[in-house]
C-alpha cells in the first residue's frame, strides 16, 4: 500500500455512513431534483451538504484536511446518493479528480489546493480531456500547451463533455507539450496542468454549456492561447497520459457504485409499485410475469455490487485493479439500465410521468451506458489485456 492508499474501512464503520448520507439525502427529495431538472439547474444547496458533511472530502488524508476515507467507504457515500434518488453526478469528479493532485502533484501544490478542496472552498470537478475529434482516443488529443520562457505555458485547442466547467474553480487539463510525431512511444508527450480558471475565463478560456437529455451540466472548453504559470505543471512534463490513467481506476469504482445505488432506487420502486398497484382485483406482483423481471434485476445488481467491492477492496491493497474497476463499471451500468427499462415497464405508463422520478433517473443512468467510458471499450479492453486476444481495430 503506498502512502496515498488509505487504509481499510471496517464495515461496522461504514454502516454509519451510509446512515449519515441517507439522512443528508432525505432533505432534497425527489420535488427538489425534479424542478432543477426542468430548468437543468445545478443542485448547489445539495452539493454545500455534502461538502460540510465532510463527505466530497472522502478520500483526501486527513493530513491535508480531509476525511481520511477508504475507497470502499467513499464506494457507499455515492451508492447511498443514487439509492436515495439523488444525482451524484452532480459533484462525484469532487471526489476523486483530486488524486492526481495527491499521487503527483508536488508537496506545495497538494499544500496549496488540498485543504482548499477538502473543505469546498476551491471546487475542483472540471476535467478536461476529451475532444471533438478523438473522442476517447486520448492518444490522439489536439490541445497543446506550449513553453513560454521559464514561468508559462499558452494553450490553445477545445474540450468536449467538460462536465461542470460552469460550476467549478480548477480543471485539470491534459494537454500534449511534445508533437506525437517527436515522441519515442504513444503515450508520451502528454502533460497534465491544474488550471485556476477564476484567473483565465475571459482571457482565453470561453466555456459554452450543452444541452443534453439529463441535467449534467456538461460544456465544451475553448482554449485561446490562454497563458498558464509553469508551476500549474503536475509532475513530469510529458508522463502525463500514465498520472490520468492511475486516476481513472477510482473513478471507474465510484461512478459503478452510482450504478449499484441507481440499481438499488429502481428495484425498491418496482417492488412497491408491483406490491400497491391492483389490476383485475389482485396487486400486479402476484404475476411471475411482473415478479421474475423484478427478480432478475436484483440477481444482477448484487452480482455486479460484488465486482465492485472487489475492485475497491484490491484499490485499497494497493494492487493492480484495472481489470476489476473495468469490470466494476461495465456489470454495474448494465445492471442499473437494466433495472431502469424494468422499472418503467412495472410502472407501464405512469413510469413516463414525472411525478414519480423513474424517467428522470431512467434518462440519468442512461449516461453511464457511454460515459465516463463506453461500455463497448471496456469490452475491448478485457479481450486485449485480460483474455490476451489481438488488438482490435
Amino acid at each position: 500500500m503506498n502512502e496515498h492508499m488509505m487504509p481499510p474501512t471496517p464495515e461496522a464503520d461504514i454502516a454509519p455512513i451510509r446512515e449519515a448520507v441517507r439522512a443528508l439525502c432525505a432533505d432534497f427529495p425527489g420535488e427538489y431534483w425534479r424542478a432543477l431538472d426542468r430548468e437543468r439547474a445545478y443542485p448547489t444547496e445539495f452539493v454545500k451538504a455534502l461538502t460540510d458533511a465532510g463527505f466530497l472530502a472522502a478520500l483526501i488524508p486527513e493530513a491535508y484536511g480531509g476525511s481520511g476515507l477508504s475507497m470502499r467507504a467513499a464506494a457507499a457515500i455515492m451508492e447511498e446518493i443514487q439509492a436515495a434518488g439523488c444525482n451524484g453526478a452532480a459533484c462525484h469528479a469532487q471526489m476523486y479528480t483530486m488524486g492526481t493532485v495527491l499521487r503527483h502533484g508536488s508537496e506545495a501544490q497538494k499544500r496549496k489546493y488540498l485543504p482548499a478542496i477538502a473543505k469546498g472552498e476551491l471546487r475542483l470537478q472540471a476535467f478536461g480531456v476529451t475532444e471533438p475529434t478523438s473522442g476517447t482516443d486520448t492518444l490522439s488529443l489536439r490541445t497543446t500547451a506550449v513553453r513560454d520562457g521559464n514561468d508559462a505555458y499558452v494553450v490553445n485547442g477545445q474540450k468536449i463533455w467538460t462536465s461542470r466547467a460552469e460550476h467549478s474553480d480548477l480543471m485539470l487539463l491534459l494537454a500534449r507539450t511534445t508533437p506525437r510525431d517527436q515522441v519515442k512511444k504513444r503515450t508520451d508527450g502528454l502533460s497534465v496542468f491544474l488550471v485556476d480558471m477564476r484567473t483565465v475565463k475571459d482571457k482565453g478560456l470561453t466555456i459554452r454549456p450543452i444541452r443534453t437529455m439529463m441535467n449534467h451540466a456538461t460544456t465544451e472548453v475553448f482554449f485561446d492561447n490562454m497563458r498558464i504559470p509553469a508551476d500549474n505543471l503536475v509532475g513530469e512534463e510529458g508522463k502525463g497520459f500514465r498520472y490520468i490513467l492511475s486516476g481513472m481506476n477510482a473513478e471507474r469504482i465510484l461512478i459503478a457504485a452510482e450504478c449499484i445505488g441507481d440499481a438499488k432506487w429502481f428495484i425498491e420502486k418496482a417492488g412497491a409499485y408491483a406490491r400497491e398497484r391492483i389490476l383485475f382485483n389482485r396487486p400486479i406482483g402476484q404475476n411471475q410475469g411482473v415478479q421474475f423481471p423484478i427478480a432478475r434485476s436484483y440477481a444482477q445488481m448484487r452480482a455486479a455490487e460484488l465486482m465492485v467491492h472487489e475492485a475497491a477492496r484490491k484499490y485499497e491493497a494497493g494492487e493492480d485493479c484495472g481489470a476489476e474497476a473495468n469490470m466494476a463499471k461495465l456489470l454495474a451500468a448494465d445492471a442499473s439500465w437494466a433495472a431502469a427499462d424494468m422499472c418503467v415497464q412495472t410502472y407501464g405508463g405512469f413510469g413516463f410521468a414525472e411525478e414519480y422520478d423513474v424517467e428522470r433517473k431512467f434518462r440519468e443512468t442512461r449516461l453511464y451506458q457511454v460515459a465516463p467510458i463506453s461500455t463497448n471499450l471496456i469490452l475491448s479492453y478485457i479481450a486485449e489485456h485480460v483474455l490476451g486476444l489481438p488488438r482490435s481495430y
